[in-house]
């Protein structure tokens, strides 16, 4: 199957920077790879991400980890920023055989340590996010948001129908009703994935992402008024009171 013009496409992380960061930043670039600092609002913040839809292999899970472990260890409260694109986890034998898995688990520890540490993490979807390699970076922060025209799924339709053995054209007609089987990040927006979209001015936007209170996971109760995720809620609720289930 041929890629669409949309999938192929690759969003420039350098007029993102400039767009995001206009009071300057020293982001660079290896192997897709992105680390480095940028000032917001006079202070100074850590980046990481990835770019040109990377996979997530090892390399780049532990440097993203070593990145944010440096910023707990030497920077104490700065803020992160997780910049996401990326095709998700790398399927090689190579990866799978040295347990990715686990690489993958250490990267997100991290990014909880931070978080315990008193450091707001936010992450953005610029581009791409897929899978495994979404969980671990975006997802996994304070709080995600996304552009307008980035690319966010779980599975592609027909990838889905293969594996689910559920014909595509069923799968395409679940998406029209349920956001889970949908890509884009409208629908991450209704499950309460994605807390915004972020349209206009994007350093405005991540001044105000950095500065909310995110003390309370509120992605489960924002998927049931969005209509996205309509029982998540109601099973935390019911676990945390030990009642059954409305």
């Amino acid at each position: 199957m041929q890629n669409t013009e949309a999938e192929v496409k690759q969003v420039d992380w350098r007029a993102l920077a400039q767009q995001l960061f206009p009071q300057g930043h020293e982001i660079a670039e290896k192997d897709n790879f992105l680390s480095g600092t940028a000032q917001v609002d006079g202070a100074t913040v850590t980046v990481v991400g990835t770019t040109g839809h990377t996979p997530i292999g090892i390399e780049i899970a532990l440097a993203q980890a070593a990145a944010i472990l440096d910023t707990v260890r030497k920077h104490p409260g700065r803020a992160i920023v997780i910049l996401v694109d990326t095709q998700g986890q790398r399927l090689r034998h190579r990866d799978e055989m040295l347990g990715i898995n686990s690489y993958m688990a250490h990267l997100g520890k991290c990014v909880e340590l931070a978080r315990r540490s008193g450091h707001r993490v936010v992450g953005l979807v610029y581009d791409q996010a897929l899978s495994g390699g979404f969980i671990t970076s975006g997802l996994i922060a304070d709080a995600c948001y996304a552009l307008p025209d980035a690319t966010i799924r779980v599975m592609g339709l027909p990838a889905m129908a293969r594996i689910t053995k559920v014909p595509q054209e069923r799968l395409t007609e679940l998406a029209k009703s349920n956001p889970v089987f949908a890509p884009g990040p409208e629908n991450y927006l209704r499950m309460g994935g994605v807390a915004d979209i972020w349209n206009g001015d994007l350093a405005q936007a991540l001044r105000e992402a950095l500065a909310a209170d995110r003390s309370a996971d509120r992605r489960a109760a924002a998927g049931l008024e969005r209509g996205g995720r309509k029982l998540a809620q109601r099973v935390i609720d019911a676990v945390a009171n030990d009642a059954p289930l409305d």
